[in-house]
């Protein structure tokens, strides 16, 4: 049985050949339809787009193809989703240093810091409950659920007793310090007598130190005078 003739050729040799390079043509036209459609799903979102250029490369075998590559974005979709992501998280790193540097001298701080250690500006005010640092758009202190601007009275009188007792010890030793200080340099001041010095002295030697002393009797010589001449019996 003869095989049949492609463009009227009679040669079988010819004729298989013309038909193996027909059906090459036509799977290599199938394939670059399919690559077609799965660069644009992987290059395209929107599925209108895809299906346009999956349908030009299959209407116009080859010529749809070679439009479609003139045409195609140059980037796929995933590529730009991690470009996105990257960006964003670099302009995340930028703002977290920003808000970790002193915005006065842009010197590193910490979060819980209230004045800068640089520049000595202050940073935060801290909560008047629980002292922690407070962001200046709260509302309410996330840590102990305190209004700004407000404090528990319990805590207030805490705060107020606890200095008072502080300073008790200090403010009796300051007033006998200044007593003390005023004592000294007070001008009524009587001066010591030397005479009250020397009874002081007498008094605090010992009785076996002191000099023995004794009163002169009626018949005991007195310096500088002579004995009286006794009267003659008889």
């Amino acid at each position: 049985m003869p095989a049949l003739a492609v463009f009227g050729i009679e040669n079988d040799a010819v004729n298989t050949a013309v038909t193996l390079l027909l059906l090459f043509l036509i799977v290599l036209w199938l394939a670059l339809v399919f690559y077609t459609y799965k660069d644009a799903v992987r290059r395209i979102g929107d599925p209108m787009l895809v299906g346009t250029a999956t349908g030009t490369s299959l209407i116009f075998p080859f010529v749809g193809t070679v439009v479609y590559l003139i045409l195609r974005p140059p980037e796929y979709l995933d590529d730009v989703r991690e470009r996105e992501l990257e960006i964003a998280a670099a302009e995340a790193r930028l703002l977290q240093m920003h808000e970790m540097a002193c915005p006065f001298c842009a010197f590193p701080v910490e979060k819980s810091f209230l004045r800068c250690p640089s520049c000595l500006k202050r940073l935060k005010e801290p909560c008047a409950t629980c002292r922690k640092p407070l962001d200046p758009r709260w509302k309410l202190c996330p840590y102990c659920e305190a209004e700004i601007g407000q404090a528990a009275p319990a805590q207030l009188r805490r705060r107020r007793v606890e200095p008072e007792r502080e300073r008790a010890p200090a403010a009796e030793r300051v007033a006998t310090t200044d007593r003390a200080a005023a004592a000294e340099r007070s001008p009524t001041r009587a001066a010591p007598r030397p005479e009250a010095g020397k009874a002081q002295q007498a008094a605090a030697q010992p009785a076996e130190a002191r000099p023995a002393t004794r009163a002169p009797s009626d018949g005991a010589e007195r310096p500088g005078r002579q004995p009286a001449p006794r009267p003659s019996t008889g």
